[in-house]
């Protein structure tokens, strides 16, 4: 009873809004697009001099830097009901924009009434039963569900819940290029593990010799 009444409420979705919302552009989130460069995303939320977190630096550069809307003024000022929004970016250009949504501002709301809302942007969504689990860069952590999701050739906007604190949000990405930062990422981890043990040595070993020219200095410069 349970899949039938989501999968009646993914067709009524899609009878409603595909003829008002027909090409809706999935490769943006208000005012962000994909592809945008990391100093013009700076530029757009106010966060100019603020270097965005490394990933990985081999084999691609990605990047990531979060705006938080609560630094943007009075939380009566917002214009969309967001905590905070995280920019992704490989090579310099912007791939995957993940919006977590202010509890409070979305209280109330169920899953049906956050899939309308974001349908009427994007268009006719899939509800997906049972959920998916969205990746997740900690594997230690439970991964997100995937509620529903818009899909082209190119691109994706999925709408998730977590279930570690039960907040909803929105992921907009390039698949093409998701898939190549994620291999970039992993490469830079596997890569890092096996560079750590000859790190550490060489680490110690500075230590050692530091300490040695400091106290030759010392033996010279001493005097009782």
């Amino acid at each position: 009873m349970n899949l039938m009444r989501k999968s009646a409420f993914a067709l009524a979705v899609a009878v409603l809004v595909t003829p008002a919302v027909f090409g809706q552009d999935l490769s943006r989130y208000r005012k962000f697009a994909l592809g945008t460069s990391v100093a013009t995303i700076s530029k757009q939320v106010g966060q100019g001099e603020r270097q965005p977190t490394l990933l990985a630096q081999s084999p691609a550069l990605v990047q990531e830097l979060t705006y938080w809307q609560v630094e943007a003024g009075n939380t009566s000022d917002r214009v969309e009901p967001v905590s905070h929004i995280s920019f992704n970016f490989y090579n310099g250009e912007l791939y995957r924009i993940v919006v977590t949504y202010d509890r409070s501002a979305i209280e109330g709301l169920t899953e049906e009434d956050m899939v309308t809302a974001i349908s009427a942007r994007y268009g006719a969504g899939v509800m997906l039963y049972p959920e998916i689990d969205f990746p997740g860069r900690d594997v230690y952590a439970q991964p997100d569900k995937v509620v529903a999701r818009w899909t082209d050739a190119q691109n994706s906007v999925s709408f998730m819940r977590s279930t570690g604190t039960e907040s909803f949000g929105l992921v907009v990405l390039s698949k093409l290029v998701n898939a190549k930062a994620e291999a970039a990422i992993a490469e830079s981890v596997r890569v890092t593990k096996e560079e750590a043990p000859q790190k550490e040595i060489d680490r110690q070993k500075k230590e050692v010799d530091d300490r040695d020219v400091t106290r030759q200095k010392n033996i010279k410069s001493f005097r009782p």
